[in-house]
């Protein structure tokens, strides 16, 4: 292996380590039970499936009027996002937030299950999946694409 092979896979390694612990950290904000006391109080039963995905957390659960909904919850915030909620932005003010917080080309922006979901590039060139709140188009998560 030459010395530019290893000091690339070096690099690659801390990168790889320091993305698994800010995963680490984020899923660390919020304990699944936490999780489940927070879906509770706001009137969600049945709560089911409960995972760590993309950054957020995901369930399964019943709303307060009775319908099976999929919700995700910010670990920093708590915040809840069912799947059935309604933006109350625009697609043109997400791409305005998402030039706002540095992304450069910004490609496909939807959205979907209750988020909006878009794919933007650093300036450094690294394509990234985003996932943004619904109710002023905050960044709420990114990952590399």
């Amino acid at each position: 292996m030459t010395q530019r092979n290893a000091r690339r896979l070096r690099l690659l390694a801390a990168a790889l380590g320091l993305a698994l612990a800010g995963t680490v950290v984020a899923q660390d904000a919020m304990r699944e039970a936490q999780v489940r006391s927070a879906l509770e109080a706001q009137g969600y039963t049945d709560i089911h499936d409960v995972k760590f995905d993309d950054g957020l957390w995901e369930a399964d659960a019943t709303s307060a009027d009775g319908r099976k909904v999929d919700v995700r919850i910010d670990p920093a915030s708590g915040e809840i996002f069912p799947d059935n909620a309604v933006s109350q932005v625009s697609e043109a003010e997400v791409r305005a937030r998402l030039s706002a917080a540095g992304y450069g080309r910004i490609g496909e922006v939807e959205f979907d299950d209750g988020l909006w979901k878009a794919e933007a590039w650093k300036a450094d060139g690294r394509k990234m999946k985003v996932l943004l709140a619904p109710q002023d188009g905050r960044v709420l998560h990114e990952r590399a694409d």
